[in-house]
């Protein structure tokens, strides 16, 4: 059954319909691509059990291996890896006040990363209700990914310094010069150990004409809800887009995120 709105053309109803076909076509690719991804063969072993840095039970610096990363019956972990330091080739400004904003530039995070991250942090809690573990990991030093999170007011992601471990150059979220790449990875613990499941490897394809690689895109409400305009993606909108706004206060480097409901639960598994 077609819907109708008031006052609109029949020129526009037609157009409308032709799009509504094209976006149920869309939603079968959808969905059959999300079929292929859960039919594929376990992938490979992860080499080492990778040592990172996060926040204690009592808020202090503490070592935590990946595969305390996984919760008591849910054997998925969803990781999001923070470009943080930015690239070098990276010029945007730094925000005019904040944390961030004491930050050498090259030793700050990438503003589209903040931005995604700002929108992550509202769905952290319900992807882990659902049954799934998901974590942040940056190349940053704990102190300052957990001063940036206080900056931006998040609450609910689990933050993870993978400083002095090679993971992000195994799992391709640094390139081999150490450029960071913003890459999404998901792991498998299944009865043989942990099984890399997943990742966003368009980041390492050649996009066609006018378009980017868009691997991580099926997490971004951002670029999502920008799709939905008449104006769609400003043109060179990766380059022009800055730091958000800091929401709140504005903390010294050495304040620490308070433990969160994520972080209190993690610490006593």
């Amino acid at each position: 059954m077609g819907v109708t709105f008031p006052n609109e053309s029949a020129e526009h109803r037609a157009a409308r319909n032709k799009l509504l076909d094209q976006e149920i076509a869309l939603r079968r690719q959808v969905e059959a691509v999300a079929a292929a991804r859960r039919g594929l063969p376990p992938g490979g072993l992860v080499p080492t059990d990778y040592v990172f840095q996060g926040l204690g039970q009592d808020q202090t610096p503490t070592a935590i291996r990946l595969s305390e990363l996984f919760a008591p019956g849910r054997d998925t972990l969803i990781t999001y890896n923070y470009m943080f330091p930015r690239a070098a080739q990276d010029q945007r400004p730094l925000p005019d006040d904040g944390a961030i904003a004491e930050m050498a530039k090259a030793e700050s995070p990438c503003p589209s990363c903040t931005a995604f991250l700002d929108g992550l942090d509202g769905a952290a809690q319900h992807i882990e209700g659902l049954g799934f573990n998901l974590v942040v990991i940056a190349k940053a030093p704990l102190e300052r990914l957990v001063t940036v999170a206080r900056d931006r007011e998040w609450r609910n992601l689990r933050l993870l310094s993978a400083a002095g471990t090679n993971f992000k150059r195994d799992y391709h979220s640094e390139l081999p010069d150490g450029t960071p790449a913003p890459m999404l990875t998901v792991f498998q613990r299944r009865d043989d150990g942990i099984r890399h499941f997943w990742s966003a490897e368009m980041n390492y394809t050649q996009p066609d004409a006018g378009q980017d690689p868009r691997g991580n895109d099926m997490l971004s409400t951002l670029w999502n809800a920008i799709d939905l305009t008449r104006e769609g993606r400003p043109e060179g909108y990766m380059e022009r887009f800055e730091y958000p706004p800091v929401v709140g206060a504005k903390p010294s480097k050495t304040e620490i995120l308070p433990v969160t409901r994520t972080a209190r639960a993690t610490a006593s598994r």
